[in-house]
């Protein structure tokens, strides 16, 4: 497995320890020295700019042996220490990082391009790392503690947190970092990365532009919320939308938009608020759409309903491996809310509330497609009928490990076209031609 060394050269193995104890004692100083009241005023560049000086005030009092490479490296690491995320900070700021995983102190790994590497980033021992956890999860009002071992947060840019503390993790504190940058994804980074083509995107544009009910499919790290992300740009300006998630990542690119968190129980078990109750909640908002970030729960049941009563072009995500799996997996989340429904009259609220189904996976080498999308056109009897209009289909693989297939046009046009084009939206008849439409 590959090793990511950071950009400055670390202390030799001999003098790590001391670099370590003067990093711990410069830092303690600056805790000591710094006017909480006079900080708690600056923010930023500027704050950071202030401590700096103060940094290398203590460093010049220390009369240590440092070179320049490291004399800038102690300053940053404890700047990080003091006003970010440690020795997270390092990789945060590497935009080609997707994932970070810390498996305890001492072993933290990264996936680049879809492959996992390990890196030499440490933390000092299982309390440095649990102090950068509670840093992350403070900032958004959640806790982790022995009471509540397992925690979901985000960072400032909106990247996904999740942490799971002893006694739950038996190898010291873990940390799962999705990373969400401040420069998201454009449909032209997609576009650009094979994930669908210029026909399948003039499809979803003009379902979003027409109100149809889309639900993204996929797997873990498939690019659900991304692809969600994407769609959500097709949306008018105008419209009222109201988000519900677990911890906010979703990166609206409206201005009316009323963003809504769900909030975990507190030390007495009490005060907990469900995504079922902000979607309750977000019915008597005037919302003109309502996007869930993820359905994994008796939420589920709420959403269809309101797809079902005048909230069209309402959007969602949801974990299947397949569309008819999703509408599986909708199935028995319906069951979740407590209802003993027939089996028919769950399939009829899907068939009727969702209007598209798109499904996202992720492929061997870390290629992710759009490799359905799928129409749910009705029910025949019991049974939920879907219909294709887009698929990918692996063929295998090339040198480097990375799946290859190719994009189809099935040849199907969709029963929807009426609701398009009443909605100003017209596709050429060419876009529904059966053919391979581009290949990887």
């Amino acid at each position: 497995m590959k090793t990511i060394a950071p950009k400055v050269q670390a202390p030799e193995p001999a003098k790590a320890q001391d670099y370590e104890t003067l990093k711990q004692n410069i830092h303690n100083k600056l805790v000591d020295k710094l006017d909480l009241t006079k900080v708690g005023d600056l923010q930023g560049d500027v704050l950071r700019r202030e401590i700096r000086l103060v940094v290398e005030h203590l460093c010049d009092g220390e009369g240590t042996m440092l070179n320049r490479s490291e004399r800038d490296r102690l300053i940053e690491e404890i700047l990080d220490e003091t006003l970010g995320f440690g020795p997270l900070e390092l990789l945060l700021k590497d935009q080609s990082i997707s994932d970070i995983m810390v498996n305890g102190p001492k072993r933290i790994y990264v996936e680049r391009k879809g492959k996992i590497e390990k890196t030499t980033v440490q933390f000092r021992d299982d309390r440095h790392l649990l102090q950068i956890i509670d840093r992350i999860v403070s900032k958004v009002g959640r806790r982790v503690d022995e009471v509540c071992p397992m925690v979901d947060a985000r960072l400032p840019d909106g990247s996904r947190v999740n942490a799971i503390i002893p006694p739950l993790a038996l190898d010291g504190p873990a940390v799962s970092i999705r990373r969400f940058g401040s420069n998201p994804l454009k449909l032209e980074d997609l576009l650009n990365f094979r994930a669908f083509t210029p026909e399948m995107v003039m499809l979803l544009e003009g379902a979003i532009k027409a109100r149809l009910n889309v639900v993204i499919s996929g797997g873990t790290g498939s690019g659900k919320t991304t692809l969600l992300n994407t769609l959500s740009s097709f949306i008018s300006n105008a419209d009222r939308i109201v988000t519900i998630e677990d911890a906010a990542e979703l990166q609206m690119q409206q201005e009316h938009v009323v963003r809504l968190e769900t909030r975990p129980p507190n030390i007495e078990g009490k005060g907990a608020i469900t995504a079922t109750d902000l979607v309750r909640n977000a019915l008597r908002m005037r919302p003109e759409r309502i996007i869930i970030g993820e359905c994994r729960g008796p939420e589920t049941l709420d959403m269809l309903q309101a797809m079902n009563t005048g909230h069209d072009g309402s959007l969602t995500t949801t974990h299947a491996n397949t569309p008819r799996d999703a509408v599986a997996r909708m199935e028995t989340m319906i069951m979740m809310a407590g209802f003993e429904l027939p089996i028919k009259a769950m399939r009829q609220q899907i068939a009727s509330a969702v209007d598209l189904i798109i499904q996202a996976n992720r492929l061997q080498g870390g290629a992710r497609r759009v490799t359905h999308i799928t129409e749910i056109v009705g029910m025949e009897q019991d049974t939920v009928v879907m219909q294709d209009i887009y698929r990918y289909n692996q063929v295998g693989i090339d040198e480097t490990g990375t799946a290859r297939g190719q994009f189809i046009s099935t040849g199907i046009r969709p029963t929807f076209m009426d609701k398009l084009e009443s909605a100003g939206v017209r596709l050429p008849a060419s876009a529904f031609r059966e053919r391979v439409m581009m290949q990887d």
